[in-house]
């Protein structure tokens, strides 16, 4: 072997800085025949343990590199997940416990609770699934897929189930829950939406859905199915409030924000109650003219009793 060759096969892989200490190998830099791959890898490896300096170390192969994962496998690395078209994998340095973050741990779902100006719900029933054959009416549900804001699958599963156009206008409630699909937790977020126009006929889509309809709220929120399961029943009433103007849920707008990149994410946030704020105000002037003395044990008596009647006006 010449002394490029020889220089060449212990040269140091491709590889870019992350913001943690480890480094991420250049996948498209990659050598293509395994021997050369195992004795850069080999020599990577112990340049960067050897600076003391490099933690983790990121590997990504496709498809058509699938024969180099048992010489990787051979030099530490462990999987950390796999996509359609490629597996990534880490080797963590330092003599010490792998700090790396682990895979993703949820999955996400939405729920369009869709409302019309009549105050009728849209609901379906499934093809498929845990609820097929049961007759229960449900509203359309769906995952969301990667790089998609809540809002825009709530409203692409509903097109696509349903045919019906709406716009979110709330986020109603969270349901978290665990050993889902491969052991992931699931995150299950329902959303208020109203239909645009407000007029319109579902047509359910043949492949997922038996039917697709509009019925009264509460045709839909009465269903034996729901009324034995806690959960549901807290999830319904809160749909129910916010159908009948009760309730105003939590907003949900796409926002500027700027950390290693320009870049615009989805905030979730309630508004303020200025009414809530004013009642509390009141009972507290309210208290300070009960109490003797400074008024502090009249007030907190005061509100102490004011704060069930002044949290139920909100429900």
């Amino acid at each position: 072997m010449s002394e490029d060759a020889a220089a060449e096969a212990h040269a140091v892989l491709e590889a870019a800085d992350d913001n943690y200490d480890g480094k991420i190998i250049s996948q498209a830099a990659l050598p293509q025949q395994p021997d050369a791959f195992a004795a850069r890898l080999r020599a990577s490896l112990a340049t960067w343990a050897g600076s003391g300096r490099v933690r983790g170390v990121w590997l990504k192969l496709g498809l058509e590199q699938a024969a180099l994962i048992p010489l990787a496998v051979e030099q530490g690395f462990v999987f950390h997940h796999a996509e359609r078209d490629h597996v990534m994998m880490t080797r963590w340095l330092p003599d010490s416990p792998s700090t790396l973050p682990a895979n993703a741990s949820h999955q996400v779902g939405v729920g369009a609770f869709v409302v019309n100006a009549a105050g009728q719900v849209l609901v379906v029933q499934e093809r498929s699934g845990v609820l097929r054959g049961r007759g229960v009416w449900k509203m359309p549900t769906g995952l969301v897929a990667a790089g998609e804001d809540l809002t825009e699958a709530a409203e692409r599963e509903l097109l696509e189930e349903t045919g019906i156009t709406a716009r979110v206008e709330s986020v109603l409630a969270l349901r978290q829950a665990h050993g889902f699909a491969f052991g992931k937790s699931d995150l299950f977020v329902v959303l208020g939406m109203r239909p645009v126009p407000d007029v319109q006929v579902p047509v359910p889509c043949q492949s997922e859905l038996e039917d697709a309809r509009w019925v009264p709220l509460h045709e839909y929120t009465s269903q034996p199915f729901f009324a034995s399961m806690p959960l549901y029943g807290k999830l319904l009433q809160r749909c129910a409030a916010w159908a009948e103007g009760r309730y105003t849920g939590l907003r949900a707008e796409r926002l500027d924000s700027s950390v290693t990149r320009q870049r615009s994410d989805l905030l979730i946030w309630g508004e303020d109650d200025e009414a809530l704020a004013e009642a509390r105000a009141a009972l507290l002037q309210g208290g300070k003219g009960v109490a003797g003395g400074d008024g502090k044990a009249g007030a907190e008596v005061d509100v102490e009793a004011g704060k069930e009647g002044a949290s139920g006006s909100r429900l």
